[in-house]
């Protein structure tokens, strides 16, 4: 399987516009009993993938019951990320995975998607503004 995302591009106060490796990925929401696709960041930074804490809703999950608190801290200091107990199931294309994931208790990050058992299980290439996986 290999499957192509082009950048998406976003207005900068530093430059002009900036590009990003933006991918469209399917997560199943028990609430609806379908997946339900959104656009995450690729981010081989990000050691797993972060939500922003609207999506836990849409998905049926409730961040009090479902997740435990954890502590995360990087390049923009202390986060409280409400991890989910159980793995969740995404596809990107039509390949499915069962990762980890943790939603962060705001709502003004765009979903990053992280290497844990994710981004790490995949080929990646970063090639002219254009994200290519494979598997």
């Amino acid at each position: 399987m290999k499957i192509l995302f082009p950048y998406g591009e976003k207005r900068s106060n530093i430059f002009k516009v900036v590009k990003r490796p933006i991918v469209l990925v399917d997560i199943w929401s028990k609430k609806l009993n379908k997946f339900l696709t959104y656009s995450f960041i690729v981010d081989t930074g990000a050691d797993y993938t972060l939500l922003p804490k609207t999506i836990a809703k849409d998905l049926g999950i409730d961040i009090l019951k479902d997740c435990y608190m954890y502590e995360s801290k990087g390049i923009g200091g202390k986060e409280q990320v409400y991890f989910l107990k159980k793995k969740i199931v995404i596809k990107i294309g039509e390949s499915k995975r069962q990762i980890p994931i943790g939603f962060l208790d705001r709502d003004d990050i765009p979903p990053l998607l992280g290497r844990q058992q994710c981004l790490d299980t995949f080929d990646l290439i970063f090639s002219k503004f254009t994200t290519t996986f494979s598997s």
